[in-house]
């Protein structure tokens, strides 16, 4: 096309005329040729095609949650055994670590002088029972006296005052014996429940009493394993509307499970048994107990672990992580509509399994969303699935 039109300028160049005339028409012609040329050989524009994004059509479905809680192990049943006489301790009759049965003897106390006490106190036992056996023979020999009109009143009240103060000094005498009687079983130290004992701190010959800082050892029943962790006051408030109320979240939560230390599962599961009813006013946090059976002894008083509470969503909306963005504190994701995007805000729930949302409000089944990169993209794009 070019040819013809610069052949067309440049024809006149051909024909005889002055010199003047002849350069004037042969730059002109030039110009428009080149500019003819130039644009004859820019193409037509096409139509830009429409940006391709990853897409989803929202559907329904089933979702299991997971939440980690950081918790503390305890023993069913922790006790710290004490004295409660002073005395040496002359024997030690249990290992560390070792099964204990509620009743066993632990330690035994120096008993020497608990024996000399019990016996002082029995013998002032029997004594007073032998002044109380004389006092009422007087009384009653008195009584028979006044009687026959031989003494007066005042003797009889006088040995009747002597009789009560025989009975007394006897119930006192008693009271003492039985005082000493428990203190000299006080001398055997015996476990007030089954359990593991702990390490001993004490030794034979180390000198003991009731106001010791120390306790002589530790028994924890850890038939059944208490693992207490806590949540938020919202968490919290979350699952009683749920649920209805706390016994029903306790009668009704799924099984939890115990992710140990060494990051292994424990095999017997636990379930909640007990929410507190107050809140830490520093943390705001509430305590709750999930309660797990020990039967082998694996987990142990004091230890750590981590409790895994499950959480079952059913005929939900899930969408990934990546088809939302956050705006002033709302979360929201691009729609298609009309072939373009559309934001729409979400309500989502709570819980979430770090790649997927359940999306509670916002979305229904059948809508088609952008699936990834929605922070990076506007509204009114148009987009080709």
């Amino acid at each position: 096309m070019w040819f013809r039109i610069f052949f067309v300028f440049l024809c006149p160049l051909l024909q005889p005329r002055n010199m003047k005339t002849k350069l004037y028409t042969s730059f002109l012609g030039i110009a428009v040729a080149c500019m003819l040329a130039a644009a004859c050989g820019k193409e037509k524009p096409k139509a830009r095609d429409a940006a391709k994004y990853k897409t989803l059509v929202v559907g329904r479905q089933d979702m299991n949650l997971a939440r980690q809680y950081s918790a503390t192990l305890t023993g069913r049943q922790i006790v710290e055994v004490r004295p409660q006489v002073s005395g040496c301790i002359t024997r030690i009759l249990i290992g560390e670590g070792e099964n204990v049965r509620k009743g066993q003897t632990l330690f035994v106390i120096d008993q020497v002088p608990y024996r000399a006490a019990l016996e002082s106190a029995v013998s002032a036992r029997k004594s007073a029972e032998a002044r109380l056996a004389t006092a009422r023979m007087n009384y009653e020999n008195e009584t028979r006296l006044q009687e026959s009109h031989v003494v007066g009143a005042v003797s009889v009240t006088t040995m009747r005052n002597a009789l009560l103060e025989a009975e007394a000094a006897l119930a006192q005498a008693k009271a003492q014996e039985t005082s000493a009687r428990n203190n000299l079983s006080y001398t055997e130290v015996k476990s007030p429940a089954n359990g593991v004992t702990s390490m001993i701190p004490w030794h034979v010959g180390s000198l003991v009493s009731s106001t010791i800082s120390e306790p002589l050892v530790t028994v924890a029943d850890d038939s059944e394993v208490y693992a207490y962790f806590s949540i938020t006051e919202d968490q919290e408030l979350d699952l009683v509307s749920r649920y209805g109320s706390v016994a029903a979240f306790i009668s009704e939560a799924p099984a939890v499970t115990l992710r140990l230390s060494n990051g292994r599962d424990y095999p017997v599961a636990g379930h909640i048994s007990a929410v507190s009813g107050t809140v830490d006013n520093t943390t705001g946090a509430v305590t709750l107990r999930a309660t797990f059976a020990n039967p082998d002894h694996l987990l142990h008083n004091g230890g750590s672990a981590t409790v895994v509470v499950p959480t079952k969503r059913t005929d939900c909306i899930v969408i990934p992580q990546e088809a939302t963005y956050e705006l002033q504190n709302r979360m929201f994701v691009y729609r298609i509509v009309d072939g373009k995007t559309k934001a729409t805000p979400i309500n989502l729930f709570p819980q979430n399994n770090g790649k997927e949302y359940i999306v509670e409000e916002g979305l229904n089944e059948g809508d088609t969303i952008i699936a990834e990169g929605a922070g990076l993209l506007k509204e009114g794009i148009v987009v080709a699935p």
